[in-house]
């Protein structure tokens, strides 16, 4: 049994570097993965390579299997997919998804794993965490038939959650974004799509994912009166100013926060994070989400990849890490 493994750490705030490691023998009840691919999510890892998290939101911020602490030497992550190599019979060769850092193998708990569909390939799999994180914002949402809907910020997780409130019946949906190269995603996931300046007015509900001041500004202008912004949004250690006077009082406006990390007290009772995520995992079968995935590279890679992500040097949306087999 091979367990030897290689590792993406955060060596300090911009630097990154690939650790070989040694893994514990799996014992009763623990799964070894080999990971298939990685997903970097651009908002939260790029904050993280930055040195950009609050000493205030350490704690809330850790992902399930970091090792380290923030700013550094950390190593982060929770979009990982892979092959089960050893572990219960019901597991073993299956393609499973696990909220891993970057790592080309790695021993975890059976429980700690979910089995991907025979619908939903690999290499799609690795949106499942952010497909999660739209579904538990729908759930807050809370659309109703009729509504006029608009999704402010057309990332990874706006385009997840407009794909998903666009399948709503009889709601209407447009995707808002400053960047008019996201009118192309927004096509193939069947959504409409708008410039900030042409968007669509009088919303009952407008879900804000752009993580930046003008965007949320905006998304309060795009409100009905009683509206409601959802915030998806995470600022790290940025402060937001917004005009809670002129006619916010007035028009009765509500600003609620979303978070992946709590279920949505909204969603049915007895659902929980393994429900959620399971259901994330079912909704990948649609092919329109291979969207999302818009640059690939090489795990050996990733410390270039990432300083040049959090740059701003690579456009795009779900950056998608290969591993090599063996």
């Amino acid at each position: 049994m091979d367990l030897t493994a290689r590792a993406f750490w955060l060596r300090s705030p911009g630097l990154g570097e690939v650790r070989d490691v040694e893994l514990p023998k799996p014992g009763d009840g623990e799964v070894l993965v080999r990971a298939l691919y990685s997903g970097v999510s651009r908002g939260t890892e790029t904050l993280v390579f930055r040195g950009g998290v609050p000493e205030s939101q350490h704690a809330v911020m850790r992902a399930p299997f970091q090792e380290g602490d923030f700013p550094a030497p950390v190593k982060y992550g929770y979009l990982s997919v892979g092959r089960v190599e050893h572990g219960p019979a019901e597991l073993a060769g299956r393609t499973v998804f696990c909220l891993y850092p970057h790592q080309s193998r790695y021993v975890v708990p059976a429980s700690a794993v979910t089995v991907v569909p025979d619908t939903v390939p690999a290499g799609r799999a690795i949106l499942a965490g952010t497909v999660e994180t739209a579904v538990n914002a729908v759930w807050d949402a809370g659309p109703q038939i009729g509504d006029r809907i608009a999704v402010v910020g057309g990332g990874m997780v706006g385009c997840s959650v407009a794909a998903l409130l666009s399948r709503h019946p009889g709601v209407r949906v447009q995707l808002v974004d400053a960047d008019p190269r996201r009118a192309d995603t927004a096509r193939a996931l069947g959504v409409d799509f708008a410039l900030p300046e042409d968007a669509l007015g009088e919303c009952d509900l407008v879900v804000h994912a752009s993580a930046s001041e003008q965007g949320l500004l905006r998304s309060l202008e795009l409100l009905a009166p009683e509206g409601t912004v959802i915030e998806l949004s995470w600022y790290g250690d940025r402060r937001v100013t917004l005009p809670l006077g002129e006619a916010f009082h007035s028009r009765r406006l509500t600003v609620r926060s979303s978070q992946v990390g709590t279920v949505s007290p909204r969603a049915r009772a007895g659902r929980g994070y393994g429900d959620r995520l399971a259901l994330a995992l079912e909704l990948l079968a649609e092919p329109a989400f291979d969207a999302l995935i818009t640059g690939e590279s090489a795990f050996d890679d990733l410390p270039e990849v990432l300083s040049r992500l959090t740059r701003g040097e690579l456009e795009g949306l779900c950056h998608r890490v290969r591993y090599t087999a063996g």
